[in-house]
């Protein structure tokens, strides 16, 4: 049980993390892709530089999440355990092109003016990363989320009014970045951004409920046994059961 509930601090510290840096990161990039095409002043690329560092510790915490959680979800749904895992590495790699996007479009604002093509390249990058930031914490975030918050829906590992949340979010976010992906507004705008509160909810009720208290340990308890038993995953009894 100590093991768990250093897991559960973990990745409730992981998800605390992830909504302040993709919140920081954002802030910070905002002067570089909505200036205009020249060469930045030394304020703009010190925000975008930090604003990359802000998205790089967003991967890792976004990684890390999905490694410490797994060794509990695995107890109950190991598939669902892997492709959690898995949508968010997915999720990590498409904010990493995201943040290459960004310091490229620095380097070339700083050192390429004058040359012939620049200005097209200059929209590509913004583009790239505009679309990265859409496929990346919107739709693999949804996945992500749906599919994290049904197992935990389902084996009870925390109140069932946090998953459900995350069962209403992950879904919604998803559906916002479709809306978005076909021009129906803006992802930076006020139906996005109220599109992106449960999720948002999710993630920090979730934090803070495994961070006071943990996962319902006797639920925990009860995988970890039949696990170890050799029992089928499926054939977990007791509180386990919906």
């Amino acid at each position: 049980m100590r093991s768990d509930r250093r897991t559960a601090v973990a990745a409730g510290v992981l998800f605390l993390v992830t909504e302040i840096a993709a919140i920081g990161g954002l802030a910070l990039y905002r002067p570089v892709l909505d200036g205009p095409p020249g060469a930045p002043g030394t304020d703009a690329v010190t925000s975008a530089l930090l604003g990359a560092l802000c998205e790089l510790v967003l991967v890792a915490a976004v990684i890390g999440t999905g490694v410490v959680l797994y060794p509990v979800v695995r107890r109950r749904y190991e598939a669902m355990a892997l492709g959690y895992a898995c949508l968010r590495l997915l999720e990590a790699v498409v904010i990493a092109v995201g943040v290459l996007a960004v310091l490229t479009l620095v380097t070339l604002r700083r050192e390429a003016m004058g040359v012939a093509g620049v200005a097209g390249a200059d929209r590509a990058l913004v583009a790239l990363h505009e679309w990265t930031f859409l496929l990346g914490p919107n739709v693999a975030l949804g996945l992500n989320t749906t599919l994290l918050a049904y197992a935990m829906y389902r084996s009870r590992l925390v109140p069932r009014f946090i998953a459900l949340l995350g069962l209403v979010g992950g879904p919604l976010i998803c559906a916002s970045g479709v809306a978005v992906m076909f021009g129906a507004y803006g992802q930076v705008s006020v139906a996005g951004s109220v599109a992106a509160v449960p999720v948002f909810a999710w993630e920090v009720t979730l934090a803070v409920r495994l961070i006071v208290k943990g996962f319902d340990q006797p639920r925990v308890g009860a995988a970890e046994a039949s696990h170890t038993a050799g029992e089928p995953a499926g054939a977990s009894t007791g509180a386990l059961r919906v």
